[in-house]
Formats: C-alpha cells, sequence, structure tokens
C-alpha cells in the first residue's frame, strides 16, 4: 500500500494521519451530541477533547517509544515523526484516562460520567484509526494464504493490500476495527436504556476492548514485548478486570440509585 494520500508540494499527507483526523472527528461529533443531551457545557466538552486528543497522542507515541527504544535510541528526533506509525493505543488510553480525571477535577465534572459519554466515540475512533496501520502495512498478522483469507470474507482490497512483498498475512488491524465497531453499537444501545447506572458504559468499554485486543493481539507478530509476555495482552486484561470490578460495584447499589440517564 501507498501510505502517501497526497502532496502539497514538499509536503507529504499520510493515510495515517488523516485516519486518526477522521477518527477524531467522529468521535468528537459524537461525544457532543451526547453532551447536548445532559446540557453540558460545549466549551467543556471542546476543552476536554482537545487536551485529551493532545495528550493520548502524546502518550501513546511515548508508550510506544518506552517498549521500542531500541530502534530510536540513534534516532531521537525519528521520535517525533508520528505519522510513519508508532502509536500504542493503549498508552493513549492512559495518557486520556488521566487528563480526564485531571480536567473533570478541575472543573467539578463527575469522571465516570464523562467517561460514560466519551466511551462510544473512543471505539469508534480506534476503529477507523486501525485503517491507517493498513496503508502504512503494519500492525498486521503472521504469513497466510488467499485462500485462507478468502475463507474469512475478508474484502478483496483488503487481501490485496495484505500481499506485502509477495506474502499475505493476517489483517488484524481490521479484526480489530470490525470489533470496534460492534463494540460502538453495542455501548451506543445500552446507554439508552433506563436504568443503567453511571459507570456501566465505561466498564462495558474496557471489557469489550479488552477481550478483542486479547485475542487479536495473540495473532499479531510486531506485538510490544516485557519479557516473554505481549504488553497488549497484559493491559488487556487489567482493562477487564477493572471493567468487572465497576460493574460489581454498580450491582450492590440500589435499583434506582445513580443512574446514568438521570438529567
Amino acid at each position: 500500500m501507498n501510505p502517501v494520500a497526497f502532496s502539497l508540494g514538499p509536503i507529504e499527507v499520510k493515510w495515517y494521519s488523516l485516519c486518526i483526523l477522521l477518527g477524531a472527528i467522529i468521535a468528537y461529533i459524537l461525544i457532543t451530541k451526547e453532551a447536548k443531551r445532559f446540557k453540558i457545557d460545549s466549551d467543556f466538552i471542546f476543552n476536554l477533547f482537545f487536551y485529551t486528543l493532545i495528550f493520548g497522542i502524546i502518550g501513546a507515541r511515548l508508550y510506544y517509544v518506552l517498549f521500542n527504544w531500541n530502534l530510536y535510541a540513534g534516532d531521537i528526533a525519528s521520535i517525533f515523526a508520528i505519522w510513519n506509525g508508532g502509536l500504542a493505543i493503549h498508552g493513549g488510553i492512559i495518557a486520556g484516562l488521566i487528563t480526564i480525571y485531571i480536567y473533570t477535577k478541575k472543573y467539578n465534572g463527575r469522571f465516570l460520567k464523562i467517561l460514560d459519554i466519551i466511551a462510544p466515540g473512543l471505539l469508534i475512533a480506534q476503529a477507523i484509526g486501525r485503517w491507517g496501520n493498513f496503508f502504512n502495512s503494519e500492525a498486521h498478522g503472521a504469513a497466510t494464504t488467499i485462500l485462507n483469507l478468502q475463507e474469512k470474507f475478508v474484502p478483496r482490497f483488503i487481501i490485496e493490500g495484505m500481499n506485502i512483498n509477495g506474502i499475505y498475512y493476517e489483517p488484524t488491524f481490521y479484526y480489530e476495527s470490525i470489533w470496534c465497531l460492534l463494540g460502538v453499537l453495542i455501548l451506543l444501545i445500552i446507554r439508552r436504556k433506563k436504568n443503567i447506572k453511571v459507570g456501566t458504559v465505561s466498564s462495558l468499554y474496557l471489557i469489550w476492548y479488552g477481550i478483542g485486543r486479547f485475542a487479536i493481539e495473540s495473532m499479531r507478530t510486531d506485538s510490544l514485548m516485557l519479557g516473554p509476555f505481549k504488553v497488549a495482552q497484559i493491559v488487556s486484561v487489567i482493562m477487564i478486570l477493572v471493567g468487572i470490578v465497576i460493574i460489581f460495584i454498580n450491582l450492590k447499589k440500589s435499583k434506582y440509585e445513580d443512574l446514568y440517564n438521570n438529567y
């Protein structure tokens, strides 16, 4: 695949950057629409989104660089070339959560309620952002056959894009994108239920993405490693456990206590 979408003179605009931008725009639209339902100030949401996006990208890059330091130790300037790929979503999630927590504390917002509002938008941004990996020919799985991909009903253009130097690879970016899109639909449906509690949507996001990423990570060949373990799988397990804890805490509350859809 050609990673360059178009050129403006000497400036090359990469598909990777455009996918991240498109994901951010759609996420923002989805988040602001839900925030309006609760009459949350638009400036609050815009500033929160801006800071979370910036620090999320920084966190995603630092996380990736940390676990691939050998690739950057001899060329520090390359750390800033994020358009070439190298963003770890778990690092972005961690940095984003910290940013949201600090921001909501400073401006008297409710952390878990804001996370519930943001979660579907974050998941759709992840689904779209994954396509940047497609154009960069990265974040794929092991070598496979064209027949195997056809049997999985992988679209033809993806199969051809996964033909790298004459070898077909598992399009794990595609599997994760589909998983995230399914998660968005589930979260949006559940969020409209009358008796869901604050934190439920966030917990389901953690569990859904954690399960999907753990499974998909087992197929990838470019995983960030911590000794013999895949870092993404470790973090995914933590996400699942945190999500389960939040659900159990909510189950202890009375039926009509702390409802998400209360205005």
